[in-house]
């Protein structure tokens, strides 16, 4: 199971329809983010494709001469500025191709409009979802619940991911959550309706799962500091559709202010994104010295044959020049953050506050860090979540309250506050199906040891509790009782399973997939969610989840420290 290779193979057939000659891709801006996740632009530039459109955008000049393969999600607006261009067409033939199911009036009303019949092909391919990695996709919608448009884009997006994996799933949910039973209700009519059911005719010998789960049963891993470069530069500066955004980075030239991380066009970093900090470090030390060797090769050029063979490589050249540049900045502003804000230290405290049992200690632990004026107060906030989590009933609403007069003095504004009781709210014990600190017995420390200077060793201990999941499901212990069954239950151990999670992902849990579907152990796995979940994005769905005033009245009214 591939989503990427699904959405590729889509959009590389959609400008194959289209026959020879030079073509205009027109989009609407959500498929432009579909296909820009698979494909870079030069990419597509190679398949005789002369230009990019939005279809919103209605002041395009006419070039008869060029078709238009038209890649739009089928939304009333699409349909109306569809309709608008077939009536008063620009271009001398349309391909239109539908990322998702679309209605039979729908198609009507566009042929009403096509009076000059320059409508080649009208079809459904279903590319409708944001294919971040081989098996990882999302549709970036930040705040989930059961009504409104997002909540249909999604229930259509994991429609189309099913389809274009071509999978008829069996279908389990999270007991104990509102949104993940609603979801699971939803598909299952959506995958079963009669007008659906040839779509969904896939050959099986053993079925598929579709297992909905919701992150209130792990609010841990979203809120720990990533060592990982993928989750780490997700984790410090943010990913979004593949971009990073480096210009709050000291002295960052212009052209690395924002830069592509994609593991479809960069080496690099597909061969590096699961790595761990102090690997990638040496890593990029090894891809600098073989750059500084294909230099010294270069200027010495004796003969016809070398300077036939440098203007050859010229392409690769540059672009390893550029990729050295562009990872040597990202791993440069990553170690100066990490040696300045300390988040060796603040990582460690984490580790030890959700892999063991020390209430004393980790309370003196994360104390001590608040003070410390050199850790951030993202950071802060962080270990204060983690703590009260980890010891929820044990704490005293005193000794709580102590550390949010701390996090004030630091002023952090009052809203970020009242995370502490929306957490413990939302999130608290008896609302989860996971028994997040069950086991209180350390782990084994792993170390990880690169010698590269300023980038230091790091400790990784906690799983996501995504992994249990898994685990249990391929031994067969998964709980009815936890994960009931929508509609008939499944007899045998699924092969293929596809894993959505309300509320949102982390890398940390993509890098999990990956390790388990890397193991063979019989079960492939590909994982979505509505967005992908870092520490600052995950705190923010905290407080959409549950608001609160009350708090943050309570904490003004504390004397001060």
């Amino acid at each position: 199971m591939d989503v990427v290779r699904g959405v590729k193979q889509y959009v590389s057939r959609m400008i194959a329809e289209a026959g020879t000659g030079m073509k205009v891709l027109i989009m609407d801006k959500e498929t432009i983010s579909i296909v820009s996740m698979v494909y870079s632009q030069s990419d597509i530039l190679q398949k005789e494709v002369y230009n990019f459109e939005l279809l919103s955008n209605t002041g395009r000049e006419a070039m008869k001469h060029l078709s238009a393969i038209c890649i739009i999600r089928p939304t009333i607006e699409n349909i109306d500025l569809l309709c608008t261009e077939l009536k008063t067409p620009k271009y001398g033939s349309y391909f239109i191709y539908f990322t998702n199911r679309i209605d039979r009036g729908s198609i009507e009303k566009l042929a009403l409009c096509d009076d000059q019949e320059s409508v080649r092909e009208v079809k459904e391919y279903y590319a409708d979802y944001l294919a971040v990695g081989q098996h990882l996709f999302s549709f970036n919608i930040d705040h989930l619940t059961t009504s409104g448009l997002e909540y249909k884009r999604v229930c259509d997006g994991i429609v189309a991911a099913l389809l274009s994996l071509k999978k008829k799933p069996y279908i389990r949910y999270t007991h104990s959550s509102r949104v993940s039973q609603r979801l699971a209700d939803d598909l299952y009519r959506s995958i079963n309706h009669r007008q659906e059911r040839e779509l969904f005719d896939f050959r099986s010998d053993v079925p598929p799962l579709l297992l909905i789960l919701d992150r209130k049963d792990d609010p841990v891993t979203p809120l720990l500091n990533q060592w990982s470069y993928q989750a780490m530069v997700h984790e410090v500066f943010g990913i979004q559709n593949h971009r990073v955004d480096l210009s709050r980075a000291p002295g960052i030239t212009k052209e690395l202010q924002e830069i592509v991380l994609s593991p479809e066009s960069d080496e690099f970093f597909r061969e590096n994104m699961y790595l761990n900090f102090g690997d990638i470090g040496a890593n990029i030390k090894t891809m600098v010295d073989s750059f500084q060797e294909k230099q010294k090769s270069h200027a010495k050029i004796e003969s016809i044959a070398d300077m036939k063979a440098f203007v050859e490589n010229y392409p690769q050249f540059r672009k390893l020049s550029g990729t050295v540049a562009k990872h040597v900045a990202v791993v440069s502003e990553l170690s100066r953050i990490v040696a300045e804000h300390h988040l060796m230290a603040v990582s460690e405290t984490e580790q030890d506050i959700v892999t063991q049992s020390e209430k004393s200690n980790h309370y003196k632990n994360v104390e001590s860090l608040i003070k410390n004026s050199a850790v951030r107060s993202v950071d802060c906030l962080r270990l204060v979540l983690l703590i009260v989590l980890r010891y929820e009933g044990q704490l005293k609403r005193s000794e709580i309250d102590h550390l949010v007069k701390l996090l004030r003095m630091r002023e952090i504004p009052d809203q970020k506050l009242d995370l502490v009781d929306a957490i413990m709210e939302s999130y608290r014990e008896e609302k989860r199906t996971s028994k997040l600190f069950e086991s209180s017995n350390p782990l084994t420390m792993k170390k990880f040891l690169r010698g590269l200077k300023g980038v230091e060793n790091v400790y990784t201990r906690h799983k996501p509790y995504l992994v249990d999941v898994l685990e249990n499901l391929m031994k067969g212990k998964l709980r009815e009782s936890q994960y009931p069954f929508m509609g008939d239950p499944l007899g045998d151990k699924p092969q293929d399973v596809i894993v959505f999670i309300v509320g949102g992902a982390t890398y940390a849990e993509a890098f999990a997939v990956a390790q388990m579907n890397s193991s063979n152990q019989g079960m492939r796995i590909v994982l979505g969610s509505n967005t992908i979940l870092n520490s600052e994005s995950f705190m923010t769905e905290i407080l959409k989840s549950s608001p609160r005033e009350s708090a943050r009245e309570r904490f003004r009214q504390l004397p001060p420290v």
